[in-house]
């Protein structure tokens, strides 16, 4: 069976493709209707963009109507083995023939985004994919398939973009999921995955979604973000990308913490360019989503149950086995349990430089949360020797924040500088304070350097990398490039 051929059996076998096509009211469903949206959500929605026609009923009807008389009337076999360009043009003749044998009065260019909306219900994922497409999307959040939202800029605004009914929505959630070997349904309603380019996805359908499946897609951009980039827009000064970078290549050990949409992975993912290309990295994550440049990385991801509630592989699996496959550097996409305690023990016995991310409001609370998450793995080890495993492992601590107008920001940059008595001592070498709120409600803050000079600077300078004169002296930091080379070519 072709590629093309078998996605559509899958679809006939999950019944989302039905004999009647007409998008009626469901009148045995027991749930609630949805409430009526509020009127400043109708009125963003129908200032979108998008022709009214891709969205409306009709065109749903339309769309499904022709998806369905091709799988019945064509020969797939026909069509796999094409290329894809081969198959859009394919679909569209195909789609245009049926469009005048139903008299459907369409010009050209209805015709052309048609064609592309079957062609996207045939092989891709139907109306996701304008969103998809769009560079200007960040998230995708999907409430019920009457519902779609979209964060653009950091802004949430009401999509025009609609499924026909739960089942089209179902259909599109299917394909994501198998994609990538995994499953969602009643006894397993939740679902951490990804989509093919790395973007995150997870889905909750019933029972635990009361009305109906939800679906939140984060995007990843398609050229993954510099430092360079970062200091462009203004999320992190110069000064600090260069230190970051110089600490990076020094193998100091770095723990990126923060909240939901902060940026974590993003900044994981740019200070990951200054590793040497001589190093041999290895990715841990729960769905594989890092997009590391080096081309020496070995990359792993969990696997969840099966059917039988058998065959689960969790992250401390995975960085146990990590520290058999001679790492140089070992990259958790981020720790939330007792694979934390495995984390420490690599980043103790000569695997310096590793990096990963973490949930956590300020630095000393990710090093709070660090020892919560050792505790959970049972271990029969007393809180001062957890404390003072991650005083020897943990070098530096970013902070990163979204802020109340979207913004994303590194906030604080803390160093690990070792134990007094049961604690853990920290010092602060820069951090972003907000100072006030502009016309557009949008924060207004400043960068300071807090004059105090890190340990892990007689590192840097041994190793020969070169920083400016002045980094560490009290001061307010200015945003911008301070010069046209990049990051790279003044660090190495």
């Amino acid at each position: 069976m072709g590629r093309f051929s078998q996605a559509f059996t899958e679809d006939i076998q999950h019944g989302s493709i039905m004999p009647s096509l007409a998008v009626a009211q469901d009148t045995t469903h027991s749930k609630p209707p949805s409430p009526a949206l509020p009127q400043k959500l109708v009125d963003i929605a129908e200032t979108q963009t998008a022709p009214i026609m891709e969205t409306g009923n009709v065109w749903l009807e339309t769309k499904i109507k022709l998806h369905t008389r091709l799988i019945d009337e064509i020969d797939l076999a026909q069509l796999d083995g094409l290329e894809s360009d081969e198959l859009r043009e394919k679909v569209h003749t195909i789609v245009t023939e049926m469009a005048r044998e139903d008299k459907l009065k369409m010009n050209a260019a209805d015709l052309r985004r048609l064609g592309d909306g079957v062609y996207d219900e045939m092989v891709g994922l139907g109306p996701l994919e304008v969103l998809l497409q769009d560079e200007t999307v960040s998230d995708i959040l999907i409430n019920t398939h009457e519902r779609v939202f979209v964060e653009r800029r950091g802004e949430l605004e009401l999509s025009a973009i609609r499924f026909a009914n739960e089942p089209h929505l179902m259909r599109i959630i299917n394909r994501i999921v198998s994609q990538v070997g995994r499953r969602v349904d009643e006894s397993q309603p939740l679902c951490d995955c990804r989509l093919l380019d790395g973007s995150r996805v997870n889905v909750a359908i019933a029972p635990i979604a009361v009305d109906g499946p939800l679906v939140s897609i984060r995007k990843f951009s398609k050229s993954p973000l510099t430092l360079d980039k970062l200091i462009e827009y203004n999320a992190i000064p110069d000064i600090v990308a260069q230190f970051l970078w110089a600490a990076c290549k020094a193998k100091v050990t770095i723990l990126i913490s923060g909240g939901t949409g902060s940026g974590k992975t993003t900044l994981l993912n740019a200070l990951s360019q200054s590793i040497s290309e001589k190093e041999r990295l290895i990715t841990i994550e729960d769905a594989a989503e890092l997009q590391l440049q080096q081309p020496h990385v070995a990359r792993m991801e969990t696997r969840p149950p099966n059917i039988e509630g058998r065959g689960e592989i969790k992250q401390r699996g995975l960085v146990k086995n990590a520290l058999r496959m001679r790492p140089d550097r070992v990259i958790l996409g981020e720790v939330r349990g007792e694979e934390a305690f495995d984390m420490l023990q690599a980043m103790n016995t000569g695997h310096e430089g590793s990096m990963a991310t973490l949930h956590a409001n300020t630095p000393r609370d990710a090093l709070t949360r660090l020892e919560q998450m050792v505790a959970m793995g049972d271990m029969k080890i007393t809180p001062e020797a957890v404390a003072g495993q991650i005083a020897s492992a943990v070098g530096i601590i970013v902070q990163a924040t979204r802020l109340s107008d979207g913004q994303r920001k590194i906030t604080s940059i803390a160093e690990v500088t070792g134990m007094e008595g049961a604690v853990i001592q920290m010092q602060e070498i820069f951090n972003y304070t907000r100072t006030g709120t502009g016309p557009n409600h949008e924060v207004i803050g400043e960068f300071r350097a807090t004059g105090i000079r890190p340990k892990c600077l007689e590192d840097i300078i041994t190793l020969g990398i070169p920083l400016p004169d002045g980094l560490f002296e009290p001061k307010v930091l200015q945003p911008g490039r301070l010069s046209d080379l990049s990051l790279k070519e003044r660090v190495g």
